[in-house]
């Protein structure tokens, strides 16, 4: 070979590698060192496959290196819907001052990435195969994830730059026997209530005669409030706050069950509930009158509420 097709060759390979940007870094490195078993914990119980779950904490966070990241714990740029309750983090991205979740650690941001995931537009993700990390890219940009039209290729260079698919495929390896056993042995979640069976088997209660689990109660209605319902109770507002396990600062919604006596430790009437999106602690122990504090006591095993488990209700 030529001297000259030699440095053709040598000129060609070199304006092809700056098409692709560069993840590998001493900081991407230290990343994926210090997250990757959390990453492997939530492909277990989620089927997210890991390589997908780092490059986008990697893409998203630089690498752990955004004020989201560091200042909110935020790995993954999840904003705060309209039901969040937690703590908000503000700053500027597609609209002045938004609203983003602030995470205690970055596991719990890990955490809600993967419940992320399980909402109904992500459901054919599912359908994939843990080691498919490119279908799992292009699945994720094809259902609204992000709008960059070169998502799945950032995600694609950052998993194969750094080998991220080895994480995947053996899992087992980079977790201690111990745990991988462990972690395993966790109930599996199901991101597509589709795929669980017969899930309608747990039909949450209807008010009886004023009554759910045996306790009076009533539905708040339209332009209820809590002074009118307290003096229509024969109660104060601060005892209907305790009766019903509610912090200071909640909100009444329209159909929710407000019990006028204590709640019980179990409903006898079912024997479980299915969880499903935007349910809570707080909502399914006042949807069948269990006290929120038994209801999380009897299902200890479940460390986070997830959708696709069902709960112990008595």
């Amino acid at each position: 070979m030529s001297k000259f097709v030699s440095f053709f060759l040598f000129l060609l390979l070199s304006v092809l590698s700056l098409g692709a940007q560069s993840y590998q870094s001493a900081q991407t490195t230290a990343y994926i060192e210090q997250f990757h078993k959390i990453a492997i914990r939530e492909m277990y119980l989620y089927k997210i496959p890991a390589s997908i779950t780092l490059a986008q904490g990697i893409l998203e966070s630089g690498s752990g290196r955004s004020d989201l990241a560091e200042r909110a714990n935020n790995h993954f740029g999840i904003k705060c819907p309209g039901d969040y309750s937690g703590k908000g983090y503000y700053k500027d991205d597609d609209k002045r001052n938004e609203c983003f979740r602030v995470y205690k650690n970055a596991e719990e941001s890990f955490r809600d990435h993967s419940i992320f995931l399980t909402k109904p537009r992500y459901a054919d993700l599912f359908k994939l195969s843990e080691t498919d990390y490119k279908g799992w890219a292009k699945g994720l940009k094809k259902a609204g994830y992000a709008t960059n039209t070169k998502y799945p290729q950032l995600l694609i260079d950052i998993i194969e730059q750094n080998k991220l698919y080895e994480y995947d495929k053996n899992p087992e390896r980079y977790l201690a026997k111990d745990e991988s056993r462990r972690t395993k042995s966790l109930n599996v979640i199901a991101p597509n209530p589709a795929k669980v069976s017969n899930p309608e088997r747990v039909s949450p209660p209807t008010l009886k005669r004023n009554k759910v689990n045996g306790i009076k109660c009533l539905q708040v209605k339209q332009g209820d409030t809590f002074y009118g319902l307290s003096k229509k109770a024969g109660l104060t507002i601060a005892e209907l706050r305790h009766l019903n396990d509610m912090s200071e600062d909640h909100v009444l919604q329209v159909g929710e069950y407000l019990f006028l006596e204590p709640k019980k430790k179990k409903n006898k009437e079912h024997d479980g509930h299915y969880v499903r999106e935007g349910d809570t602690w707080y909502s399914i122990s006042q949807l069948y009158g269990i006290r929120k504090a038994n209801l999380m006591k009897m299902n200890s095993k479940h460390r986070y509420l997830t959708v696709g488990i069902t709960l112990r209700l008595n």
